[in-house]
Order: structure tokens, then sequence, then C-alpha cells
């Protein structure tokens, strides 16, 4: 599977008894690994008000890691356009092309306090799914329910500081629109006014649209000939729809002649299956504090994760999550992996690992590209 090439998602996660600061640092210093070891990407999430979470400036994070690392790409997983311009989100990306040309993805997403969860479009057929499997055994488990979480004050707290007093966010296709216009210098005002972006206008970068299902961004993505990312390790559940949805409306263009799909999973390797088990431990308690919409905490140990005492809710809450995250030694993270990429027919996988210590996610890293370089 060495032809299917890995990439990094980093959520710049803040490890319990750690700071922000250290996180930044630990990312930076895992991208400079991911370059050694043959990583293609390395994607920096954006969330907000998240304790656990140091990733809310894709491009600031950007910054700091293309001055650590030479050869790596680097990109957005996603920028959040529903709090963004975008002539910002050109200027942004203008910026860090004009000091590291040929660099960047810059990878787009709807939310902007809202979670994800879009519903399939008319006329998209899903992979068949028989009793939680796909055809080739990849665990799709039940879809869960974002409506807790958009009903959330917290949610609704961020999005109120997120936009201007009385802004409403641009619909998703169109700001798209205007980014392609504003990086090929096409742009044009209803009234006829040009919109030059310098720096950003002829920037070098890969553009990507991020989705967890086949609607609108999907089909945004393939009705303009993008490449599209999918998120398994987010929407387990949607995942086929999504890859579908983006095939079944994809248009060749200039940038693509055929679909370009990258999926992401959540995986954590050691040498064992018992050791990654344990380094795992943290997870379903870390996720917990997403679903309940308390926001990222930080990354526990697993002594303080198993000090946590579960009722059967919170189990119900995490399971998909839990269920679908690729945990073991290096060969069955990888044939789990392999697995993932045969059921989506992925061009790319995006690799996304949180343990509490540095060390340990580095490791994981480590042992993933070496079986991977393997096969």
């Amino acid at each position: 599977m060495s032809d299917i090439p890995l990439g990094v998602l980093d959520l710049v996660p803040v490890s319990s008894g750690s700071t922000a600061a250290d996180a930044l640092r630990n990312s930076v210093d895992l991208a400079r690994h991911a370059e050694r070891l043959g990583y293609a990407r390395y994607w920096f999430a954006e969330h907000h008000l998240n304790p656990g979470v140091a990733g809310t400036s894709p491009a600031v994070v950007l910054a700091l890691t293309a001055s650590a690392t030479s050869t790596i790409r680097l990109g957005s997983g996603a920028v959040q356009l529903g709090h963004r311009t975008a002539l910002s989100t050109v200027e942004e990306f203008g910026l860090l092309d004009a000091v590291h040309p040929g660099r960047f993805d810059l990878g787009l997403g709807r939310s902007g306090g809202r979670p994800p969860g879009e519903k399939p479009s008319a006329g998209v057929t899903a992979t068949p799914v028989v009793d939680g499997r796909a055809p080739n055994g990849l665990l799709i488990p039940p879809p869960f329910s974002f409506a807790r979480l958009l009903g959330s004050p917290r949610i609704a707290l961020q999005r109120k500081l997120l936009l201007l007093p009385g802004a409403e966010s641009q619909d998703y296709a169109e700001q798209i629109d205007d980014i392609l216009a504003l990086l090929e210098g096409s742009y044009r005002s209803p009234e006829g006014v040009e919109a030059h972006v310098v720096p950003g206008e002829g920037a070098e970068v890969e553009l990507w649209i991020l989705g967890s299902s086949g609607g609108e961004s999907a089909q945004a993505a393939g009705a303009r000939g993008l490449r599209f990312a999918a998120n398994y390790h987010v929407s387990p559940a949607t995942v086929l729809d999504a890859v579908e949805g983006y095939r079944s409306s994809f248009q060749p263009s200039d940038v693509l002649d055929k679909p370009y799909v990258s999926v992401s999973a959540d995986v954590v390797v050691a040498e064992d299956d018992a050791t990654a088990r344990e380094l795992a431990t943290g997870y379903g308690l870390w996720v917990r504090s997403i679903r309940t919409a308390e926001g990222a905490i930080a990354f526990p140990t697993p002594e303080e994760a198993r000090a946590h005492v579960w009722s059967d809710e919170d189990r119900e809450l995490v399971r998909d999550r839990i269920d679908t995250q690729f945990v073991g030694s290096p060969g069955r993270v990888a044939d789990r992996l392999e697995q993932l990429q045969e059921a989506t027919g992925a061009d790319e996988l995006l690799i996304t690992t949180i343990t509490h210590d540095h060390a340990d996610r580095v490791r994981s890293y480590e042992l993933l590209a070496r079986e991977w370089r393997r096969r």
C-alpha cells in the first residue's frame, strides 16, 4: 500500500498537565518527524473555545511549521469559512505562499459554530451497508445525532464570538467560487469592479474541500472539480455517503480530470496491541467532552481516564468513535487502514493520532510509516 500516500492531521492537542505552548512546540516537532518519515502532508485543524486543543488559527501555526520544515506539504484541515471572508482567507494563504511558495494546501470547511452532519443531497446513492459493515467488512456505525450540539449554549457563544455583530455567513458554494476567482485574478463584483489580492492572486496553493457527508461540501467539491477530504474519524457513519456524493457530482476541471479523495482515520500504534490500547485509554473521555458540548478537555493520562465513572449514556455517546479508532500493533493498524482505503477508494489517507505523551505520538507515526513502506 506504499503507493497510497499517508498524511497527518494535527489538532495541536494539549495534554493534561501541560500548556498550549507545549502543544505548539510538540506539533512543530512532530511535523519535522513526519517530514523525515516520508509523510506526504501535514494539516492543522481549526477549533475554538476548547481547553484541550490549541489549533485555533491554521495560518499562524502553518507559518511556524513552514519555518521549521523544508519539503513536506503543509495545509489547513480545514479553515472554517463560516466566520471568514473569501478575501481574508486568500490573503492569509497568499502571505504564506509568498514566503514558502508551492508548499501549501488550502483546505476549506463550512463550520463556524455549526457541527458536522449535513444530510446527503437527493440523487446520491450510498454504498450498501449490511449489518453495520461495508462490503469489505469496514465498520460503518449508526449515525450520531448532533442535535444536542446544535442547541448547546457553548456552540451559540462560539458563533457569537467568531462573527461580527449582525453578520451572517456567506453561502458556502458562493464563498468557494469567490476564493477561486480571487486566487485566479478573475474576481469581478456585480458592478464590474475588479479585485486583485496581493499577495494571494496566483498563489501556488492546492485547494481541498473537507466534508462529513454527501451533502453540500461533497457536491461543491465535485461540481468544481476540486480535491475532497472525507472524515471517517469525525463521522464514520457517513464516510461512504461523502465519497459517493463527491464522485457522483464530479465534473472535470483545469485542476483534476478525475475525482481525488483523501480519507481520515484516528490511529494509535505501538509495538504491540496491549501497549497501544493503554496509550489510547484517554480517547473515550476526550471524545465525550466534545460530544457533551463541554469543549475538548486536555487529553487525559490513562490513569485519569480510568478514574472516570462511565454511565451507559456516556458509553453510547462515544461508541462509534471508539469502535472506529484503529488501535494496535503496526500490522494490525495497517490492515485496518488498507480496509478503509479499499472501502472508500481513497487516493490518500490522513492520519490523526493523539496520546498523552508526545514521545508516544511520535513513535506511533514512526511505526506506522515503517509498516506502510513495507507493504
